[in-house]
């Protein structure tokens, strides 16, 4: 046992049996660093990452490597997902170096915390070496060393504005550069299997959502066209568990064929928001069965009891990735009986297996390439009996998955990801009506209010692990940007939901609290961590979207919904459009130029190119109203909304007409005459 068995990261406590003499990020290994003159080696990855298993099992459990290690090396382990802050800053520092970034990330530094040398995994002999070498290098030359993590230090404590050359812009807002940005995105796609033109292949949800927006302001067949391919094929491929739905984290291959099997809540979170709204455009079945199933499978397998969802299901079951999802021939045979042959084609089965051998056995990865209404048409099948049919034969295989030893399960409770999902949850529940998406999504707006939530003062906690054996349940550690960012964007999608104002008056504290602990007046962005949080040796700006967009770019997002539902004048306070205008004049060169990087950034950017419509709804049938709404693919709006009387300002002085829902379609501040149904109040929006 190490010190890692005190740790709540299900990560962490994964290293405690390890011979390593670990210790967690934190005061008492930093100072031991400078104490005893020794380097520091952190290694940092997450409980889901197939490789940081196989280097623990062949480097950290063995006696030998160990002992080279705690001989020689302050020893640190990180949860990446508990400390991106600690992971941004290393991550950033290999890249520096030259060095393909990954996990585990495996970087060495001076006893101040300063980077000098970091790779990704090794083999064991292969490690040893380097351990033995980097710390001939500490003992010959630590000047030489020393002036390398200076330079490193230096690099990371540039500003942005510095790094990409970044001045204070007014930002002009055209459909000619919103055309380049596209254009630059498209000299990317896969024209046959969709997404990227490479392998792996990650579900980057931040890109369709600027393409539906792109979509919807000039009509682009070729932008439409490369959303449903992207979309059909990823609901259809081996990255989409078929039985039991989800999404795994990302294709190895480029055919959405063979996933990394781990299961992610802010993949899926994400996912749900984007196929609920391409559903609204669409009308695509397939899209909302994926909906539908992925919620089946996120109540069933991370939902905790208190309305919290937990992080990540592993890639790996008894120490073998994928053996829970995949099946061999025979099993599938013995399973379905009659039901093989038409099976087996829809799934692609092959005799000796699709994918990979385990033990011998070929084993087979499910998935498909025709829709439900083409293979029904093949089979001369109508599309309820292909329905009947399939339920019939998941159910059978979901019987047997559920005998199977499971994946490991990540129980700890990420206030940024469970934004997320909150927002996935109700744009779900907007788009299909379906009560018990919002029954869902309510309750987790609870569990964040009150176990992630500091009443007293606005301030949101990261981390949250529930109590076991009747323990209550502990939150920990400082909140980050991302926290605030996706939290304040699920309770205003929250409130355009279900018109209760406490989720806009929550969001509006939140961010009256970011503008206070993270905001930096010279670069016109937000910092990633609060100013009251730990110091580390930079403090870093998230910019760039990835798989979960920039928490500067989410941040500007609600920003912008803000001063549309919120914004009236107080003194003494900044106003929210002057702050969005001077963060997207900051970052408007590096969308010109970098637009595949900033897609987040970029959807923002298209709904601004048009005036947004602010639709305020008020009478008895605001609830029925605002469903028939949302219903409709139209992104470019806010909704606000009473039964009787608000002071809003969309509100404020409004009236139903005679009794009946009055519907106000505005433009900065500017109100059309109202209408009394959706469809006259949809004829009377900008297209």
């Amino acid at each position: 046992m190490n010190r890692l068995a005190q740790e709540s990261s299900p990560y962490l406590l994964q290293h405690a049996h390890n011979p390593v003499d670990w210790y967690p990020w934190g005061p008492e290994a930093l100072q031991k660093a400078q104490q005893e003159n020794k380097p520091i080696l952190v290694s940092i990855g997450y409980s889901a990452c197939h490789w940081c298993h196989v280097m623990e099992r062949e480097s950290f459990e063995n006696e030998q490597v160990a002992q080279v290690m705690n001989q020689h090396f302050v020893c640190i382990k990180v949860d990446r997902e508990e400390r991106p802050d600690v992971d941004a800053i290393y991550m950033d520092a290999v890249q520096a170096m030259g060095v393909q970034g990954g996990w585990p990330l495996n970087v060495f530094l001076m006893p101040d915390a300063k980077p000098f040398y970091g790779l990704t995994y090794l083999p064991p002999r292969q490690w040893v070496n380097l351990l033995t070498s980097v710390r001939s290098a500490f003992n010959e030359h630590p000047d030489q060393l020393a002036d390398s993590a200076e330079g490193f230090a230096r690099h990371l404590n540039m500003s942005v504005s510095e790094q990409y050359y970044l001045t204070d812009t007014a930002p002009k807002f055209s459909q000619e550069l919103l055309d380049t940005m596209y254009q630059k995105l498209a000299d990317s796609f896969d024209s046959v299997k969709g997404g990227p033109r490479k392998a792996p292949k990650f579900p980057m949800p931040s890109i369709y959502g600027f393409l539906l927006r792109y979509y919807h302001i000039t009509q682009n067949e070729e932008a439409l066209n490369h959303l449903r391919r992207t979309l059909d094929f990823m609901a259809l491929g081996g990255i989409y568990d078929q039985i039991g739905g989800g999404f795994a984290r990302y294709s190895v291959d480029d055919q959405w064929f063979a996933p990394h099997f781990e299961k992610m809540l802010y993949d899926n979170g994400q996912l749900l928001t984007l196929y609920s709204e391409a559903y609204s455009l669409t009308q695509r079945s397939l899209y909302r069965k994926t909906v539908f199933q992925t919620i089946d499978f996120l109540k069933r397998e991370l939902t905790s009891p208190d309305g919290g969802f937990y992080s990540a299901l592993d890639a790996d079951s008894e120490g073998v990735e994928g053996k829970f999802y995949t099946w061999t021939t025979p099993e599938l045979q013995t399973v379905l009986g009659d039901d093989f042959n038409w099976f087996s084609e829809l799934y692609h089965i092959a005799p000796e297996g699709n994918w990979e051998e385990h033990d011998g056995v070929g084993r087979n990865i499910l998935h498909r390439v025709v829709s439900d209404e083409d293979f029904a048409r093949q089979q001369g099948l109508t599309q309820a009996e292909l329905a009947e049919k399939l339920a019939t034969t998941h159910q059978k295989l979901m019987a047997v998955r559920d005998t199977r030893i499971r994946p490991g399960l990540d129980d700890k409770i990420l206030c940024s990801w469970n934004g997320l999902m909150l927002k996935g949850l109700v744009t779900a529940y907007r788009v299909f009506g379906e009560a018990s998406f919002l029954e869902l999504a309510e309750q987790n707006a609870r569990f964040i209010q009150e176990k992630l939530t500091r009443s007293e003062t606005g301030q949101l906690w990261h981390s949250y692990k529930t109590g076991v054996n009747g323990a209550p349940g502990v939150a920990s550690i400082t909140a980050y940007l991302e926290d605030y960012a996706a939290v304040i964007d699920g309770y205003l999608a929250l409130y355009q939901a279900t018109f209760k104002e406490a989720y806009l008056r929550e969001a509006d504290r939140l961010t009256r609290y970011t503008l206070d602990h993270f905001w930096d007046e010279e670069d016109h962005l937000f910092f990633f961590t609060d100013q009251a949080g730990e110091t580390l040796i930079a403090r870093k700006k998230e910019v760039f979207d990835n798989v979960i967009p920039a928490s500067n770019s989410m941040m500007a997002h609600n920003l912008y919904t803000l001063s549309l539902l919120l914004e009236q004048p107080v003194e003494g306070l900044p106003a929210y459009t002057a702050l969005l205008d001077a963060m997207m004049g900051r970052v408007q060169s590096l969308l010109q130029q970098n637009a595949e990087y900033l897609t987040h950034w970029a959807a923002l950017y298209a709904m601004r190119v048009k005036p947004t419509a602010e639709i305020a709804l008020v009478g008895p049938d605001v609830h029925q109203f605002r469903q028939e709404i949302d219903q409709r693919f139209y992104p470019n709006k806010v909704l606000a909304g009473t039964e009787t009387e608000s002071l809003l300002p969309l509100l404020e002085n409004r009236t139903a007409i005679n009794g009946q829902t009055a519907i106000y379609v505005c433009y900065n501040r500017a109100c059309q005459l109202p209408v009394t149904s959706v469809e006259a109040a949809f004829n009377n929006l900008e297209k």
